[in-house]
């Protein structure tokens, strides 16, 4: 709140007064717009704390009021150094001016006419006696200035009042908050020393993990070698029992005590002498070899020569181009992702398999259901035809694989010889003998007179992603994880042939109706073309950064498909490279593969969808 005192001249006929008294004055205050408050609406916020005690408010607010007013004072300049302002002297104001200013301020225009006009006709005719022109009373001019001067000081205490109430409750919210800025900071701070314990303890924690890991790869160890030794322990004992049975026709007596010459004897312990050192090749490198059973099945000699391959050369020119196919037909097979398909030898039937545990058979191009099998206990991988059409092979990741007949429509065979999923099979063109390769990093040839494994393939340095005879041959391929393919001869169990060029893990491979060359792909989509002669590379394209999941060459051996893991099936043309892709799958394509006659293109993808092209 401000004052300002004014100099108003009320002196309007000063000059015509009859004791000729000089012009007179008086203050007159005026108040300013009271500034002391900014306007501000302020957010009340919640006292999360205990309330505030009456006394402890007016002890802060005396406190701040001492503060501004030493301030006040400190900021004065000194006594001896304030210049004194000018005296003002107010000459004594008589009967008729103090008429006029209080008409005047009163604005009473017309009254104050009517009494200059009246107040000088009595004035000029000798009217008006002295002592009515005398001066004023002091008496009442003091009145006046008091009665002006409470009523400025009463504004002034309003205003202070107002002020001082706004900054007192100005001063209770910046307390609040400071107090409630007060304990989120503590909170905050507990919640932080909380965390660090957590990662202290979490370290400490992480840290004991390394050492019993450890501790548990050795119990592995140990536990596979105890493992092992147990197999050769039992393989052993099974040698000794056989060589005893072929003993028995020298037993004689017939009721009577069994005897033995020491001829006799010194034969049989002669024959366990070579049934141990037959177990003891086995812990070596090489192939593991079966002994002889009569049931065993004898491989067929192979001629290299593949009947089909004059069928093949005849198939539908119009496949040579790798463009040009269209979708025809699309149906939903399997409730979960389609894994793998093969095509009946003989008859328009197609067997898919999925990771919902089943296997199906259907009809093709009409794609009616004909047969459903269920038996696996987890996903399955692959399948397989034998050449009769007869039977099925399955593959599957509860490490088994499974035969299944058309006839007796139930699972014939079950083979278990794997430790880990099994990821690929493959039916011998004769018949009698069925490779699956799996994750131990293994691939067996199982024989189907004697239902047992005659060879187990070991070479490969991680999991055996796929494997394929090639068509009426006793040669046969896989591939790994370890970034490698090899050519074994399924006779001996011995690797004739290693491809080394892939950087990443191979997922597929497969050969090309003649057998000359192969085609792989790997799990960034690179697809690879070899010479099976020189083990040279014929051609790269690389179809990425999208997993390349399987190849298939058409009947012509001219066009390459791949299935991809972006939802496209990607034709390569074999003689220029060029590629092309079919589009029509909401998810990842699993599996490709040609029609014998090289009329159709069957896609399975993780949409749990086969389509048609043609």
């Amino acid at each position: 709140m401000k004052i300002d005192y004014r100099m108003n001249d009320m002196c309007d006929g000063g000059d015509t007064n009859d004791e000729g008294r000089d012009e007179m004055y008086y203050l007159e205050a005026a108040s300013l717009a009271d500034d002391s408050v900014d306007g501000f609406n302020y957010d009340e916020i919640p006292d999360y704390n205990e309330p505030m005690l009456d006394g402890d408010l007016e002890e802060d607010y005396r406190t701040a009021t001492q503060y501004a007013a030493d301030r006040a004072a400190e900021m004065m300049p000194p006594r001896e150094n304030i210049i004194s302002a000018p005296t003002l002297r107010t000459r004594p104001e008589v009967i008729e001016d103090f008429v006029r200013n209080f008409m005047v301020r009163m604005n009473m225009s017309k009254t104050l006419d009517c009494f200059q006009t009246e107040w000088y006709e009595m004035k000029e005719k000798g009217i008006l006696k002295e002592q009515d022109c005398n001066n004023v009373p002091d008496v009442y001019i003091r009145n006046r200035q008091l009665d002006e001067l409470v009523n400025l000081l009463e504004k002034d205490v309003k205003a202070f009042r107002n002020a001082a109430e706004k900054a007192k409750e100005v001063h209770l919210k910046l307390r609040k908050e400071r107090d409630f800025h007060r304990m989120h900071h503590k909170r905050v701070v507990q919640e932080k020393d909380r965390l660090i314990a957590d990662i202290r303890r979490m370290k400490q924690h992480y840290a004991s993990y390394e050492p019993t890991l450890k501790a548990l790869q050795q119990k592995y160890e140990t536990a596979m070698k105890e493992k092992m030794l147990t197999k050769l322990e039992r393989d052993r004992a099974v040698g000794q029992i056989q060589g005893l049975q072929s003993m028995g026709q020298y037993v004689t007596g017939y009721g009577e005590e069994t005897q033995y010459s020491e001829e006799k004897h010194d034969k049989l312990v002669q024959q366990q002498q070579e049934v141990k050192e037959r177990k003891e090749k086995t812990k070596t490198n090489g192939p593991k070899t079966v002994e002889n059973n009569p049931d065993d099945s004898k491989f067929p000699p192979d001629k290299g020569v593949n009947p089909l391959l004059s069928k093949s050369n005849k198939a539908c020119p119009h496949l040579t181009r790798s463009s040009g196919f269209r979708m025809t037909k699309s149906m939903t097979a399997h409730a979960l992702a389609v894994s793998s398909f093969a095509l009946h030898p003989r008859k328009d039937l197609l067997a898919t398999v999925s990771d919902d545990r089943t296997w199906k058979l259907w009809s093709i191009p009409d794609c009616e259901a004909v047969m459903t099998g269920e038996g696996h206990t987890d996903w399955i991988s692959d399948v397989d035809f034998n050449p009769q059409g007869s039977q099925l092979v399955t593959s599957s990741g509860d490490t088994s694989v499974k035969i299944w007949d058309f006839k007796q429509q139930a699972c014939v065979h079950t083979l278990s010889d794997h430790t880990h999923a099994v990821w690929g099979v493959s039916w011998h063109s004769c018949g009698d003998f069925i490779a699956s390769c799996s994750m131990d990093g293994t691939t067996k040839i199982w024989d189907m007179g004697s239902l047992r494994c005659r060879n187990t393939l070991r070479g490969h340095t991680d999991s055996v992603n796929s494997v394929e005879f090639l068509p009426f041959s006793n040669t046969l391929v896989t591939c790994s994880a370890d970034k490698t393919i090899s050519l074994w001869d399924a006779r001996t169990g011995l690797c004739a042939q290693t491809f080394y060029d892939h950087v990443h893990a191979i997922n597929h491979v497969s050969f090309n109706m003649k057998g000359d060359v192969l085609a792989s792909c790997d799990a960034y989509g690179v697809v690879k073309l070899w010479d099976v002669k020189s083990a040279c590379v014929m051609g790269s394209v690389d179809m990425g950064p999208h997993p390349a999941n399987r190849v298939a060459f058409d009947a012509a051996s001219s066009v390459l498909a791949v299935a991809s893991n972006d939802g496209t099936v990607k034709m390569l043309d074999i003689q220029t490279l060029d590629v092309t892709q079919l589009s029509g799958h909401s998810d990842a394509v699993q599996s490709v593969i040609f029609d014998r006659n090289g009329e159709y293109l069957m896609s399975g993808g993780s949409d749990g969808d086969v389509k048609i092209w043609s």
